[in-house]
């Protein structure tokens, strides 16, 4: 007998696994990289254009909200690298059965967790 599928789907309520969390995760990362790659240009600029300005970025960097969104950024940066070095794996077919998946996972979830707390107090 077939399963009887839902009639509609609430996200809220459907449990993933693991690689699919960072799956998305590893999606949201690239696409928060990507539309706030105009705000690291501006910071970019800012500190190197000259010595006035280096004052100006100091000055912007002194902002907790600045520093919250580079945290954030971080943690965007360091997931979406170490999730890309999985996926690379797995495209060569390296670590593609159901533990070792789950255990890379794992792996880059506290590895990127564990970095951005590293370099987070680096930073702030």
């Amino acid at each position: 007998m077939a399963k009887s599928r839902p009639k509609h789907l609430n996200l809220f309520q459907i449990k993933l696994p693991v690689p699919g969390v960072v799956s998305i995760l590893h999606r949201i990362s690239g696409i928060g990289l990507f539309l706030m790659l105009p705000f690291l240009l501006f910071l970019l600029q800012a500190s190197l254009q000259s010595p006035d300005s280096y004052i100006h970025f100091r000055a912007w960097m002194s902002f907790v909200l600045v520093k919250l969104v580079l945290l954030g950024l971080l943690w965007a940066f360091l997931h979406h690298f170490c999730a890309g070095i999985r996926y690379l794996f797995l495209d060569v077919h390296v670590g593609t059965e159901l533990a070792t998946a789950r255990a890379s996972s794992f792996a880059v979830l506290g590895v990127s967790l564990v970095l951005t707390v590293v370099f987070g107090v680096w930073l702030w």
